[in-house]
């Protein structure tokens, strides 16, 4: 088993849902349970192969590429097909496999109009493929490749079976996201015609480290990956077509969207761009700090001001994001592991969330936040995984969103020796009354939409029902491992450290 895992197991990993979107075309449309049933027991294949991997991975060697893959693949450009596995991917690789099967499990009883499951699961599983090769590609051509290959099908998810604003916030999303590539393939192609050894491997340009680059070059490079990058995550002032991608989006593109795709950017920060330019690191990360606090309370003001339940948690996103942003800024191990722990927690929490919203709009057809109300009379249930989500995101001690938000905070207290100390504690200050402020409009959103009596005009709506079998089925890992990881954050920081360890060796030069 050992070395079939080695030789194909990441390969196994990033190909089975693509693999099961070519068997879904083979599949006539009127067969809708079959598509179902096959997009469930694909991303569950990708899911078991990801334990597998999760057992065999040695920890002691966390901070070393493991299962590493490397054939030739487009020997004019020297790129290579590489893959490799490590303590900065291993979370987010898992947390990817575990998120689309229940997206998948989830839509045996929520296809979104206009229907065709057939299309509607196919993107899913396409879209899936792209977001674990970006977790496990080791090349720049063959991350960009698997960067841009989720573009195509969240585009479309949202473009046709999206709300009524959907064309527009598909074309917004894909022309927003297609800018950020394209500087994104500037700065790549700069590496490989400045770098000594003219490659993509991106082992290589590692221990390079961006040495024999000027330090102006530097700069300009990592701006292109920052625009690009900071487009994905998005960070302020990018971030405007993320709320209206997650309120026009269907629940399944919403949990996908704010659990795995805006985590690729940050993801890129971390595996490219601080590594590979440790100059240009170094220039803007004190740029990047402020922006992202900005971001911070930013996002928090205005999600005091929405009137949608969606439009609320999308804009939360751009927050809590910040945070993650804040750790990577600092430049140090504690910023880091607290940045990937942010990432793993927000997907998990405002995925949740987004799953939550999407039930309630298929029970009221609506998400008008002051329509809405006495979720714990009508649906119980509901109403208690709702509140505990609530108290996860606004950084409850106890549950996943503590150990992601305040260990970030705390980062700034003691950033890199290059960086002014006193900007970042300034920041780390500010950035601390955004979780009051996330206190304020989470627990708002929770009264106004559980605590009371049900209005007028839901109070004898017989499709106000509980929570139902699959949505039990969908959401239970999901609140399992908020507990879990509130309680137990080792889990993840004893996997992720001797990787950062490497990464903030690279950028500081230290």
């Amino acid at each position: 088993m050992t070395d079939f895992l080695n030789d194909w197991g990441l390969i196994f990993v990033t190909f089975l849902p693509a693999v099961g979107a070519l068997v879904m075309l083979a599949v006539p449309k009127e067969a809708e349970d079959t598509h179902k049933a096959l997009a469930v027991v694909f991303s569950l294949a990708a899911l078991v192969m990801t334990v597998l991997l999760l057992i065999e991975f040695d920890y002691d060697a966390a901070g070393s590429l493991q299962f590493v893959v490397d054939k030739e693949w487009i020997p004019l450009l020297n790129s290579g097909f590489i893959l490799g596995l490590d303590g900065i991917s291993l979370p987010l690789l898992a947390m990817t496999a575990l998120v689309v099967p229940l997206c998948a499990v989830y839509s045996w009883d929520h296809i979104p109009a206009p229907g065709n499951p057939k299309a509607f699961l196919a993107m899913i599983l396409v879209l899936e493929t792209g977001m674990l090769g970006c977790f496990v590609a080791q090349d720049l051509i063959l991350f960009f490749v698997f960067f841009e290959i989720v573009l195509l099908p969240m585009y479309f998810l949202i473009g046709v079976w999206g709300g009524p604003e959907r064309k527009y916030a598909s074309i917004k999303f894909f022309l927003y996201t297609l800018f950020g590539s394209a500087l994104l393939i500037v700065a790549f192609l700069s590496l490989y015609f400045l770098s000594a050894e003219q490659t993509f491997d991106m082992r290589v340009l590692t221990e390079l480290g961006g040495i024999d680059i000027a330090r102006t070059t530097q700069i300009l490079v990592f701006g292109g990956m920052f625009v690009g990058f900071g487009i994905k995550v998005p960070m302020f002032p990018f971030h405007t077509w993320l709320p209206d991608a997650h309120t026009q989006a269907p629940t399944q593109g919403s949990v996908i969207l704010a659990a795995v795709l805006l985590k690729l950017g940050t993801y890129g920060f971390v595996r490219i761009a601080l590594p590979f330019l440790p100059e240009g690191a170094q220039w803007w990360a004190p740029i990047i700090a402020v922006l992202a606090v900005i971001g911070i309370i930013y996002g928090a003001l205005v999600c005091l001001a929405q009137t949608d339940m969606k439009r609320l948690i999308a804009f939360s996103s751009v927050a809590h994001m910040g945070f993650v942003m804040l750790g990577i800024a600092t430049l140090t191990d504690f910023g880091i592991n607290a940045a990937i722990f942010g990432m793993v927690a927000h997907g998990l929490i405002t995925g949740l969330l987004f799953f939550i919203a999407g039930s309630m709009k298929d029970r009221y057809h609506t998400l008008e936040i002051k329509r809405l109300g006495g979720m714990l009379v009508s649906a119980p249930r509901l109403g208690w995984i709702l509140g505990l989500t609530s108290m996860a995101s606004l950084g409850l001690p106890g549950l996943a969103g503590f150990w992601g938000e305040f260990p970030a905070i705390l980062s700034a207290y003691q950033p890199a020796e290059m960086l002014d100390e006193t900007l970042y504690r300034v920041l780390m200050v500010i950035a601390a009354l955004g979780t009051v402020l996330a206190a304020g409009y989470l627990l708002w959103l929770y009264q106004r939409t559980s605590f009371g009596t049900p209005s007028e005009e839901f109070a004898d709506d017989p499709a106000i029902s509980d929570v139902s079998s699959v949505e039990w089925i969908a959401w239970a890992p999901m609140i399992v491992l908020i507990v879990v990881l509130g309680f137990l954050p080792s889990i993840i920081f004893d996997v992720t450290n001797p990787a950062t360890t490497a990464v903030v060796a690279a950028a500081t030069g230290s």
